[in-house]
């Protein structure tokens, strides 16, 4: 079964991880230094009024984007990314904006998402097909914890429009086996299960796995060998998702893919973004990416923020999930006893 934890602690980003390959990796810890970059605040930049509020941004130019405007912008894409801070009802409510503004301008669109795995792809198909109920559906296949508020609009908009949707990413149980064993895993597995991942999973990016080793050295101290098999999983996720969504495009060429992710999956056009290019050097991807911001009242944003994708939004932070430190203890103990009482092979 999935399990989806708000990612606010930094030991529960792991063990997140290596249960259900859920990588919206803390923003701190995906940057080391930004103390000597300027910000580049604007009074121009509205205020975030409540947590559904954001401010859309074009990298390139930083002029504030409406969504028609930004949907005009990817209309010529192949591929758009749609990084999240899962939860975060900011990044939900603009995915399924951006998704019925482009609808309009590409009608030949296929809806990507991270929150569906590929063995979870025929319980999909039987409710894209009205042949099973919702509560048939999050209850089977299963899906994430926040589905009804998060992903419930971006599966019923498909849903109405006869949007394709691919669920593309790794069985959940097979990334959290490579995450123990390491790549030793996939000799363990039988055919019909190996087709759940990426004919080569452990695709590497050189950029990518420094990334994601100097946010294991932040997470906690964990053994050479733990932190190979954790990149290895991580890897996994996203050489599936790429796989999954080139399959997707070589099956349709002539439509438009919008894949959402968690953040870390494709920022900076890595991770998922990264394994795609390596799939299709010609593909026409962009890439968007949420920034947090410290003050809602006067949103800023850092030169950093914008090489994190061709767009970015600005959103505000989530509630701090623990103040207490004895029941956050508690709760992490909690997650790392659930993760070991599931076993591999």
């Amino acid at each position: 079964m999935i399990q989806v934890f708000s990612l606010v602690g930094i030991l529960s980003v792991v063990a997140t991880s290596l249960l259900t390959g859920c990588s919206n990796l803390p923003n701190n810890l995906t940057h080391k230094s930004v103390s000597s970059i300027a910000t580049l605040s604007s009074s121009t930049i509205a205020p975030l009024q409540h947590a559904y509020d954001y401010r859309l941004i074009d990298s390139r130019t930083q002029q504030i984007l409406t969504v028609k405007q930004l949907a005009r912008q990817l209309q010529k894409y192949d591929v758009v990314f749609m990084g999240e801070f899962h939860g975060n009802h900011a990044s939900h409510l603009l995915e399924t904006q951006v998704m019925a503004a482009l609808h309009t301008l590409r009608p030949l669109q296929i809806l990507s998402m991270e929150m569906f795995n590929r063995d979870q792809k025929p319980i999909l198909n039987r409710y894209l097909d009205s042949e099973v109920g919702e509560a048939f559906l999050i209850n089977k296949t299963p899906t994430w914890g926040n589905y009804a508020a998060s992903y419930r609009p971006l599966i019923e908009y498909a849903k109405q429009n006869f949007i394709p949707v691919v669920a593309a990413n790794a069985s959940a149980d097979i990334v959290r086996c490579i995450g123990r064993q390491g790549s030793a895993y996939l000799d363990k597995l039988p055919t019909e299960e190996r087709s759940l991942i990426a004919s080569q999973p452990f695709t590497n990016q050189a950029e990518y796995r420094q990334r994601y080793m100097g946010f294991l050295e932040d997470v906690r101290t964990l053994s050479v060998e733990r932190k190979e098999n954790s990149y290895l999983a991580q890897l996994t996720r996203d050489n599936t998702m790429a796989e999954s969504i080139y399959q997707a495009w070589l099956q349709n060429p002539q439509a438009q893919i919008l894949h959402i992710n968690g953040s870390f999956h494709s920022e900076n056009h890595l991770g998922t973004v990264g394994a795609l290019k390596n799939l299709n050097p010609d593909l026409k991807i962009a890439v968007i990416s949420p920034v947090r911001v410290e003050d809602p009242t006067r949103p800023n944003y850092l030169a950093e923020d914008l090489t994190k994708g061709n767009f970015i939004y600005l959103l505000q932070s989530q509630p701090d999930k623990y103040v207490g430190s004895a029941y956050k203890r508690q709760a992490r103990k909690n997650m790392f006893e659930t993760a070991e009482q599931n076993t591999c092979r």
